[in-house]
Parts: C-alpha cells; structure tokens; sequence
C-alpha cells in the first residue's frame, strides 16, 4: 500500500515533467502554449455559464416541486421486494443531473447510515459507477454548439441504468 500513495503522490508532476521535457524537444513554445490554452480555458468557462445556471435550475425545480419524493414513493415496492434500500433512488436520480448534488446526497446518507454500512457502501459505489450524463450533454455539447445529441443522450442514460445495476449487484454480492 506504501507504493501506491508513492506513485499517486509522484505521478502528476511525473506527467507534466513529461510533457514539458517532450514539449521541449519538438520545440514547442510550452509557456506560450500553456497560456494560450488558458486563454481557451477563460472563454469556455464564460461560454458554459448560460447552460450550467440552466441546468442547476432544472434540478432545483425537481427537488423541491416535490417530484423526486414521488418517484421514490413509486419505486419503494418494488425495491423493497428487490432488496434495494429506497433511500438510494434520489442519488441514482440526481447523479445523471448534478455531480455536486449526488455527492450532497452521498455525503448526507453516509452521514445518516455510516460508511460502512450498506447502504453508505452502495452509495459510493454509485458515485463511482455512474456519470453526470445530463450536466455533460447540456454544458459540454451546448458550449461547443452540438444541438443534435439525441444519441448521445441515450447513450449515457443506458450507461447510467447498467452502473447503477452493476453497483447494486456487486455491492450486494460483496457486503450482504
């Protein structure tokens, strides 16, 4: 385990040593570089304002219109007769939407059931299992132009269903 926060703590500088040495070689300006591609950087983040305050208002609409206390209200049979907690639902909900608010979530059900039990490990599992598909498509692809991203969509939603499915069979299989 030593050699492992060895690595993790040497690796990035590693990395940027690398690229800064090979940069170098080719005889690319690496500061002029970098800046230029901070100056990118500056007008993204400008150009993905519009579409971040969109969407953080989207899912502040769904939480406090009441609508995810509905659909967990809905799924609670069913999961129970599945053996899944419906504590959970929220979190597999929110975690397509906003990473911020799933880990709000994770931290308040650790909080609530501690890190070691079920429902704290399946919530972790969670997080690490599934991607923030909507915040991706709506910031990502609106800021570079993309209107068409149907496939996409789809894509990333199957993506989330198979994570969250995957999350609570092994973390079932492992911890129960």
């Amino acid at each position: 385990m030593a050699w492992i926060t060895a690595i993790s703590v040497w690796l990035i500088p590693l990395i940027i040593a690398i690229v800064l040495v090979a940069g170098t070689l080719k005889r690319v300006p690496t500061y002029e570089t970098f800046v230029e591609g901070a100056k990118e950087g500056v007008k993204m983040s400008f150009s993905i304002i519009p579409y971040l305050v969109g969407m953080m208002v989207a899912i502040s609409v769904f939480r406090e219109s009441g609508a995810m206390e509905f659909f967990v209200s809905l799924f609670r049979p069913a999961l129970e007769m599945a053996g899944v907690p419906a504590e959970i639902v929220p979190l597999a909900l929110i975690r397509p939407l906003s990473g911020t608010g799933a880990l709000g979530m994770t931290s308040d059900l650790i909080a609530t059931h501690g890190p070691d039990s079920f429902i704290g490990r399946l919530a972790s599992t969670m997080q690490g299992s599934t991607d923030t598909t909507f915040y991706v498509l709506t910031v990502y692809f609106g800021a570079v132009g993309i209107k068409k991203m149907g496939d996409a969509l789809k894509v990333g939603l199957i993506a989330d269903v198979i994570g969250i499915t995957a999350a609570i069979i092994i973390v079932s299989l492992v911890f129960l």
